[in-house]
């Protein structure tokens, strides 16, 4: 007789999900975390009352594809093209810092020699922390009346461009991952080609969805067009280019993401789908897989030095470039402490990392209590720097 227990798990972990998130929205910290806080109580962590499996699996997965998708559609094209040298330059070191120092000691702690495979993996542990995730930074600097100061458009500037260099830099890496010390050249070839392929399809469906948009661009058809699309790309990027699905995903929102009307509804659609269903899954199947009991002493070390590592070298990375573009110290450090914050785009690109064996069971649960750490101290330290900054 066929079970229908996976009724029953998805019951517990929606209703789990929601309340440990509002508790968490309670003390100002974003929902997912709550929903992260759910998925370990619940796991083998906790009670061990769930245990993933192959349906909560692919239905984590569709919801990290229309998480990526949300994000490309909520590329404020505008925004980047006014970011200006100073949001691009503290987005690129912002980003190669965190991979060195962040992969170097994860090389320390759990590889040791060279080889082909361990610097993958090493880089690939560096570019979980080099995406910065600023929504609780830009929630705090919104209560603290501070959003649309040089500080807070330098970040939204340089979190744009920094997603983006990290997305790239994702692909590289999963298709380098993917021919294991086969042809690198190779590699890079098709990555080179998914790029074109994007650019075209992009050209396309652009097109398309700008006529639709003048006729139907309110319709449910046309969201219902843009999710197939989206899924499309996730599948074309892994299967035919060795391209995370998540890149192809956000490829395709950033082709939709101009079109002011279609960009509105689509991504309102998407976002009740994803809210109701998806996102509470992807975000507690991490909780699930992230098992605590296995954590010793030295994983414990390295959680703790990785979040140094990860808060020091935005601060350092990020606020000392924009001191170098000549903002004043307050400036400089509020601007590095708004990119500290990892939070999804990483917890994302870590579950991607579990899955291509990039990131093993024992270094997971580390990886994801230290991109919880930054999320926590990002809005404690921002309140601190920037208490009596009015620029």
């Amino acid at each position: 007789m066929e079970s229908y227990n996976f009724l029953l798990v998805l019951a517990i972990i929606l209703l789990a999900t929601k309340l440990f998130g509002l508790l968490t929205e309670r003390i100002s910290l974003p929902q997912v975390l709550g929903a992260l806080v759910a998925g370990v109580i619940l796991g083998p962590s906790g009670f061990g009352v769930i245990q993933e499996t192959d349906f909560l699996t692919t239905a984590s997965e569709i919801g990290v594809i229309m998480l990526m998708f949300s994000a490309g559609l909520g590329t404020d094209m505008n925004e980047l093209k006014s970011a200006g040298k100073t949001s691009f330059l503290v987005a690129a070191v912002g980003v190669i810092i965190p991979v060195i120092f962040c992969g170097g000691l994860y090389f320390i702690f759990f590889e040791g020699s060279m080889n082909y495979m361990n610097l993958i993996r090493t880089i690939f542990v560096g570019v979980v922390f080099s995406a910065t995730s600023v929504s609780i930074t830009l929630e705090t600097l919104r209560e603290m009346g501070k959003l649309k100061t040089k500080v807070g458009t330098t970040i939204m500037g340089a979190a744009i461009i920094d997603d983006i260099i990290g997305i790239i830099v994702l692909s590289v890496i999963s298709g380098l991952s993917e021919s294991g010390s086969g042809n690198p050249l190779l590699v890079l070839v098709k990555i080179c080609g998914f790029f074109v392929f994007v650019a075209v399809i992009g050209i396309i469906v652009h097109s398309i969805f700008k006529m639709l948009n003048k006729h139907h661009g309110k319709s449910k058809r046309v969201a219902v067009y843009s999710l197939a699309f989206c899924f499309f790309m996730a599948y074309a990027a892994e299967k035919h280019f060795g391209v995370a699905d998540i890149t192809g995903a956000y490829f395709a929102g950033v082709t939709l993401c101009n079109i002011t009307k279609t960009r509105q509804f689509v991504s309102d659609k998407v976002s009740i789908a994803s809210y109701l269903f998806f996102s509470p899954v992807f975000f507690a199947s991490i909780g699930i897989n992230t098992n605590i009991k296995g954590i010793d002493p030295r994983d414990l070390l390295f959680v703790l030095l990785l979040f140094a590592v990860a808060v020091i070298t935005k601060i350092v990375g990020c606020g000392g470039t924009a001191k170098l573009c000549k903002m004043t110290t307050q400036q400089a450090l509020g601007v590095g402490i708004g990119m500290v914050s990892r939070g999804e785009v990483a917890l994302m690109v870590a579950q991607k990392g579990l899955m291509l064996n990039m990131v093993s069971e024992e270094v997971f649960p580390t990886l994801v209590l230290a991109v919880v750490a930054t999320v926590f101290i990002t809005p404690i330290l921002l309140n601190k720097t920037l208490k009596n900054y009015t620029e």
